[in-house]
């Protein structure tokens, strides 16, 4: 009889713990996962899923818009704001319920409460019913990770993306402040929505680690649409005001908005945990410290996820969690691959891309091959609207192999995914220029450019 409760216990049940979870107890270990809040994490709940759901309605009043060029004669639209709402939150109740029966129908046992370190092999869990104390010959750490708001005066007057997804109305005036994906993100769905965006981001242009022509691209792309963007702006002060929240920026301006939101990036949940009771080693952010296989600085205990600082994205913590499995309890050991991942922006137009931007591979392989093109798409050949697509390949000069694929335009997100299947099979631009396109698409223009920028 083992000594321990668990063979492997895992704290917090988002999509990297829900996965190391389901795939270890199929390899036949005894599994606990600790969960105090939702199931599913930020991605389910105030993440991915809301957000996609978001950028979806946002774009119907650019369709309705739209429509009066294809025949369609429509009234202006009006929001219903509570009842989107309403709809989303029964969506993500029900991927709850999916999470927990994929979970117990795996033989996971599911305990409900805040998870916490006693040592290296024992854990707390804290719930209303009290504490009860958890023994596992293995435990992995992905409690994931939480909006950041800087320390200035006024600053519990502002909400985060966690409180965005749950705005009882639909708020007129918005500021965000940031310029990373989550900011860019929300100022298209506000827009789209019919708010009266402002976004501040403090340094020189935002979208910091995106393709340079990525970044001036979708700029260009909100200038055209009436989003007021602000670089090297933030904001010193928030205040309270009869009507509304008074921004006071750093350039002595005064603003007043109903919301200001902040997303200016998040850190590891690692507060209260009680690593120091394990001897768990954390960076300066917080951030648990792991190294190729995932271990941290003690020897049964591993973190995936958010948690380690390492790359932000659900399907980098679902692979994580899964080699992780797969390796302690399925007799094949592996590592994850973070090399070529893709990724979008779900911004409006929505970016994709996959491999290093055009100054990263300039420092790697020195002049590479730029080819470029800008065009507006066929569906706004009728509309008349002024929204550009970007395409760019970038090639290595002697080898001819693609080492990046950037976009901004419709589905870019879905066109990327199958792109980086083709950049982990080593694509080369004469494979590329081999493909007969589809036709008339805007993907085929990846398989028409022949011309070096």
């Amino acid at each position: 009889m083992s000594q321990y409760d668990f063979d492997y216990f895992v704290i917090g049940a988002g999509s990297g713990g829900v996965r190391t979870s389901r795939i270890a107890a199929s390899h036949g270990a005894k599994v606990a996962v600790a969960e105090d809040s939702a199931l599913g994490g930020t991605c389910v709940n105030v993440g991915c899923v809301p957000k996609k759901l978001m950028t979806y309605g946002a774009h119907f009043s650019h369709d309705c818009e739209d429509a009066h060029a294809y025949g369609w004669d429509v009234q202006k639209p009006t929001v219903q704001w509570s009842r989107f709402i309403e709809n989303k939150n029964k969506e993500i109740l029900r991927l709850n319920g999916i999470y927990e029966r994929l979970l117990t129908n795996a033989g996971v046992t599911i305990l409900r409460g805040r998870a916490s370190f006693v040592d290296a092999h024992t854990v707390k869990v804290t719930s209303a019913e009290g504490e009860k104390l958890y023994t596992a010959k293995i435990i992995t750490v992905a409690v994931g990770g939480w909006p950041f708001v800087p320390e200035i005066p006024g600053r519990e007057l502002a909400i985060t993306s966690n409180e965005a997804f749950y705005l009882p109305e639909l708020p007129k005036r918005v500021c965000i402040v940031g310029g990373g994906y989550i900011a860019v993100e929300f100022a298209g769905i506000f827009h789209g929505y019919g708010s009266d965006v402002t976004l501040l981001y403090r340094s020189e242009l935002w979208l910091r680690g995106f393709d340079d022509d990525l970044r001036t691209h979708l700029k260009s792309e909100y200038d055209k649409q009436g989003i007021k963007v602000l670089f090297n702006m933030n904001i010193d002060k928030l205040e309270k005001t009869g009507t509304g929240i008074m921004a006071t920026f750093t350039d002595g301006s005064t603003h007043e908005y109903d919301i200001v939101m902040f997303a200016t990036g998040r850190k590891p949940k690692t507060v209260g945990l009680g690593c120091e009771k394990a001897g768990i080693n954390l960076d300066e952010s917080g951030a648990i410290i792991v190294d190729e296989a995932l271990k941290t600085s003690v020897d049964n205990i591993y973190a995936i996820g958010d948690v380690i600082d390492r790359i932000q994205l659900t399907p980098v913590a679902l692979a994580e969690g899964h080699c992780l499995a797969d390796t302690l309890f399925g007799g094949k050991p592996r590592k994850t691959d973070y090399s070529d991942i893709p990724t979008a922006v779900f911004s409006n137009p929505p970016l994709g891309t996959v491999g290093p931007t055009e100054e990263e591979c300039r420092k790697r392989y020195g002049d590479v091959h730029i080819y470029r093109t800008s065009f507006r798409g066929m569906k706004h050949t009728l509309t008349q609207r002024d929204e550009k697509t970007l395409m760019k390949l970038i090639v290595h000069p002697e080898t001819d192999k693609v080492l990046a694929v950037h976009m901004c335009g419709d589905a870019a997100g879905e066109v990327i995914q199958l792109v980086g299947v083709a950049l982990k099979a080593g694509v080369t631009k004469a494979h590329f220029d081999s493909t007969i396109g589809v036709h008339p698409t805007a993907a085929e223009e990846f398989v028409t450019m022949r011309s070096r920028v």
